[in-house]
């Protein structure tokens, strides 16, 4: 993955228009970032190169992990970022302007287990910020033949987390999963769980 200059440039202009500053750069912190480079990683191995890929991200949040996908060498015709947060609409936006200004990007304000789409993926790496019962509303809610991924971890320290799993197989039983591939991303202070499938 090769970042473009002038998408650095948009990353720091979100962080300087941000309301909450501080916020915005947890979205950088290294654990969220390795986090990411993990998933898109992964979807670069298992996307097609010879078809183009819409892809809807649910807690988008300042829109980091969308940049990065358009920064992979994943052919994405446009990607939606949804977050509840109606804070974050405009700092994903900024973070992701050149696509935005392709008609490549779009973010809402949004709540993922009503959130209606058709896109080739979907995308959830908040799954610890949602209960139990929502979290399997989303899942049931993904359209059959969906490429989906889910991440959530065992970091049950944050008041907001309220969700934590402690392995990739029990995420996928919250939800009824099967057939899925596992990742685990391993840092200092927590792991992270990843599973992908085709719903």
């Amino acid at each position: 993955m090769k970042i473009e200059l002038e998408d650095i440039m948009f990353w720091m202009d979100a962080i300087r228009n941000s309301e909450d500053r501080d916020r915005t750069l947890e979205s950088f912190w290294k654990g969220q970032l390795r986090s990411k480079q993990a998933l898109v990683k992964m979807l670069e191995y298992k996307c097609d190169y010879r078809k183009q890929y819409s892809i809807t991200i649910h807690g988008g949040w300042n829109g980091v992990l969308a940049s990065l996908l358009f920064n992979s060498c994943i052919d994405i015709c446009n990607i939606r970022s949804v977050d509840i947060d109606p804070a974050c609409e405009e700092t994903a936006k900024t973070m992701n302007k050149n696509q935005e200004m392709e008609g490549r990007f779009t973010a809402h304000t949004g709540d993922m287990c009503t959130d209606k789409y058709n896109t080739d993926i979907v995308i959830n790496t908040s799954c610890e910020h949602v209960d139990k019962v929502k979290l399997k509303q989303w899942f049931d809610n993904i359209p059959e033949g969906t490429m989906y991924v889910m991440q959530s971890n065992n970091y049950s320290e944050l008041e907001e987390h309220i969700n934590c799993v402690n392995s990739a197989g029990e995420l996928a039983e919250s939800v009824g999963a099967k057939d899925y591939d596992v990742e685990e991303i391993v840092l200092p202070k927590y792991t992270r769980y990843m599973i992908s499938g085709i719903k």
